[in-house]
Formats: structure tokens, sequence, C-alpha cells
């Protein structure tokens, strides 16, 4: 006979999770007119492939993640350099997934230098996030006095298509540009503990449960804002203040979302699409 029991497990002493890691660097240059590859780097997940598109504008990268997601404990590194009069745009091959975090929080860092006359869009597909994940992101850019920079990043709270509600968890969002090595912008995102709640706050999302913030550094940047704020309509507001052009979008849903911020984009790009493994 055969009799059986259940052993308690002290979570102080639960085993440690492999955790991923993963970084990726990738430096580009010009030459005649076309921007081209100088130097790459990839350790652990971190992955960086470059596609080639013959519409789009300088060099394309596409970061990727082996991972599958991210929780808490991981870490993910992205650094990149375009070199005087270079072009790139940086992506990533699908929407990320933040899921559950059992301690600690996921840490993504994105640092970017762009050289005089030099272009840098980072352009990653939406994060989506999963009740209790933990991320923390922060968005560094040096910036030559005449460059380019573009900078967009979504969240999703949840997908509501598969009935998923983000009743608690982490999220803060830290980007700090500079240009000529002085301070022009600064923003601190922070939602934290029962995010649903906060969510449904008029001050905040009033309820929606998708949002982006995006960013152009650029010595026109005031041209683009009427033609910004005719692309997201009801979905948010956008302001122009010396070089800088800054904007938020809010939506009830990602797909809603995408569907605001592809016309930002392409606004805020000149015409210029969103990469195309958006719309894969």
């Amino acid at each position: 006979m055969f009799q059986s029991r259940s052993l308690a497990i002290d979570p102080k002493s639960a085993p440690a999770l492999q955790r991923a890691q993963g970084v990726g660097r990738i430096d580009v240059s010009a030459e005649a007119g076309v921007t081209r590859l100088a130097r790459l780097y990839q350790e652990g997940c971190g992955k960086i492939r470059l596609p080639t598109d013959h519409a789009a504008r300088g060099l394309e990268a596409v970061l990727i993640n082996t991972s599958g997601g991210l929780t808490g404990g991981d870490r993910m590194s992205w650094r990149a350099r375009a070199g005087p009069g270079a072009a790139l745009t940086l992506t990533t091959q699908a929407c990320e997934k933040v899921y559950r975090a059992r301690d600690g929080r996921a840490e993504v860092t994105v640092a970017l230098d762009a050289a005089r006359g030099a272009r840098i869009d980072w352009l990653p597909q939406e994060s989506i996030l999963f009740d209790g994940a933990a991320l923390s992101r922060t968005l560094e850019a040096d910036l030559a006095a005449d460059a380019r920079l573009l900078a967009v990043e979504a969240v999703v709270l949840g997908r509501t298509a598969m009935g998923e509600t983000v009743r608690r968890g982490t999220l803060r969002d830290r980007w700090r540009i500079r240009r000529e090595g002085r301070l022009v912008f600064a923003d601190d995102l922070r939602f934290e503990g029962p995010i649903s709640a906060v969510a449904g706050l008029a001050p905040t999302l009033a309820g929606g449960k998708a949002f982006a913030s995006l960013l152009l550094v650029a010595d026109d940047a005031g041209r683009f804002l009427t033609p910004l704020r005719q692309a997201i309509g009801p979905y948010g507001g956008a302001s122009a203040f010396d070089g800088k052009l800054f904007a938020r979008i809010v939506a009830a849903d990602g797909l809603s979302l995408r569907r605001a911020l592809l016309p930002a984009i392409a606004a805020l790009r000149d015409g210029e699409p969103a990469p195309r493994i958006w719309r894969l």
C-alpha cells in the first residue's frame, strides 16, 4: 500500500531560475552616401539581423530576443551607433512579451549614438505586458548638433482579444536624450502596483489598454506637428518645442493602437512607412 504526502517548499530555499541575458551592438558608417555595416556584436539571447529592403532609407536592423520573452531577472542590452551621415533604423522581430515575474524585474537598456548628420530611428514593435509583469527600461541617446532621432515605445496591457487583464505589475520607462552632451529631453513613466486601477483614471489612460510615446529630435521637428496630429486624430496629443516633437497615443487595445501608430510613424518619417516587418 502506497501513501503520499505533500511537502511544503520554502520559497527562500527554492532553486534560482535560469535567466535570459542578451547583448547586441551595431555600428554603421556612410560611404559615398550609402550606409553600411561597420561592426556587429551579439551575445547570449540577443541577436541582430540585417534584412534587405531596397525601399528603406539607410540600413535596417532587426533585434531579436531568442528567449521568447522577458520575466523577472532577465537582462537585455542594445547599443547602436550611426557614424557621420549614416542612417540606421532599429526594430524588433515581433512584439516583446513580458511575463509574470516571480521576483525581480526584467531590465532592458538601450544606448544610441548619432554622429554629425546621422539619423537613427528606434522603432521596436509593441511590448505586451501580462498580469504580474515587471519591466524596467532605459533609453539613452547622445546626438551630434545636427543629428536626427526618432524614438517610439509602445505598450499593450494584456491582449483584450484573449480576455487578458493586467491587474498588477510594474512598468518603468526612463528616457534621457542629449545633444552635444547637453540634456535636451527627459521623460520618466511609471506604473506600479494596481495597474488596471491606475490605468482607469482619467489623468492616465482613462481605461485604455494600450499606449505609445513618440519623440522626434531634429532641427525641423516643428514642421511635422500638423501631419502627426492629423495621423493620430483622437487617439492622443502632440506638441513641438525647441527642435523636439513629443506625442503620446492612448487606445482601447493593441489593434487600435497599431492603427494609429502606423500613420503616425509614417508622418514622422516624412512619408516613409514603418519597417516592413511591422506589416508581416
